[in-house]
């Protein structure tokens, strides 16, 4: 992978994280856990006089990639090339609790300086945490989304990053 510029970025937001998922991963080499996400937002916040680069990630309580969040200063989202579906799907719906489910899934872990990526990913935003904190019940203004939701009410953990690198597969 070549590490490109942010002004090199393009994308479609909804088209890679909606529509293509992504992996939102924590830690290092011997210690990370990783997860599918498909909501999430890429924009700017912040700053002074032009916003910092930044991703923003949901996680619910109970996700055992939340402790790695919490604990991690850098986090990763990966996207992949179409034919991965299968692979997320798999990392989305088993806990890295329970073994080594990113062998399973058949992907490739490469690790950066205090980050963790994937080989097979197209491209990897490494981002620096800089707020986190829950959902609240009192905040949603259109009751619909938070009933069809949170029935257990179990808020996500919301994870602001900037966007510190962006790493792209190399044209073969």
């Amino acid at each position: 992978m070549k590490e490109i510029p942010l002004s090199n970025l393009l994308l479609n937001p909804m088209a890679e994280i909606s529509d293509g998922w992504m992996l939102i991963t924590a830690g290092s080499e011997g210690r990370y856990n990783t997860m599918t996400a498909c909501w999430g937002q890429l924009g700017a916040v912040w700053g002074h006089g032009r916003g910092l680069p930044a991703a923003t990630v949901y996680v619910r309580p109970q996700r055992y990639t939340r402790q790695f969040l919490d604990r991690e200063p850098l986090f990763t989202l990966s996207f992949f090339p179409k034919g991965y579906k299968k692979a997320l799907a798999y990392l989305g719906s088993h806990s890295g609790r329970d073994g080594d489910k990113v062998a399973a899934a058949g992907l490739t872990p490469v690790f950066g300086d205090g980050w963790t990526g994937f080989v097979e990913a197209g491209r990897i935003l490494v981002c620096r945490k800089l707020y986190h904190a829950a959902l609240l019940e009192s905040g949603f203004t259109d009751r619909r989304i938070l009933e069809d939701n949170y029935p257990q009410r179990d808020f996500h953990e919301m994870y602001i990053g900037e966007i510190v690198r962006i790493l792209e597969k190399e044209e073969a």
